[in-house]
């Protein structure tokens, strides 16, 4: 039971740390001298620019995807944070024989958050590039980067971390 315990610790400790490499890194579109992501576009190292709600010729066109994005990224790597404490609260408070449900569901939230923004960033990404050429104008060649990955890889894992938090009963 032990193992089981540090496993499904771990396993959600992971799904949580590639939540905020997902969230925070700057490669969801990359290629050979430019990298992307919800935050900023890069052309190289040091020649950034932000992404904000600019008025005028450096407006950034369909703002408000990017901020569903950013904020499904961002709450959903808030509540597997929450839910990996309530795991731990319910770990020492649920009496021999219950269920984790409500960091089960906590923890399907947060995984429900990770497929909204990855999917609104699929669907809306060629979009994005087109409405703003003069920011995206190397990026025509590029791919999806390794932090649009762990984005769904995180979805799978919160997916699975919050089936066995479903499944799981507490024990001696």
């Amino acid at each position: 039971m032990l193992v089981i315990l540090a496993f499904i610790i771990v396993f959600h400790i992971v799904s949580t740390a590639l939540l905020f490499i997902s969230t925070i890194d700057n490669a969801w579109w990359v290629g050979d001298s430019f990298s992307a992501d919800l935050w900023r576009v890069c052309t190289n190292s040091t020649n950034c620019t932000e992404i904000n709600e600019l008025t005028g010729p450096e407006a950034f066109e369909g703002y408000s995807v990017m901020q569903a994005v950013q904020a499904t990224m961002i709450l959903s790597t808030i509540l597997s944070c929450i839910s990996f404490l309530i795991f731990l609260l319910q770990l020492f408070r649920l009496k021999q024989g219950e269920r984790f449900v409500l960091t089960s569901i906590i923890q399907l939230m947060s995984c429900l958050c990770v497929m909204i923004g990855a999917s609104i960033y699929t669907d809306r990404r060629q979009d994005l590039h087109q409405q703003n050429r003069k920011l995206y104008y190397l990026l025509r060649e590029g791919s999806y980067g390794y932090s649009f990955i762990l984005a769904w890889v995180a979805f799978a894992f919160t997916f699975i971390s919050g089936l066995m938090y479903m499944i799981l009963r507490k024990r001696k």
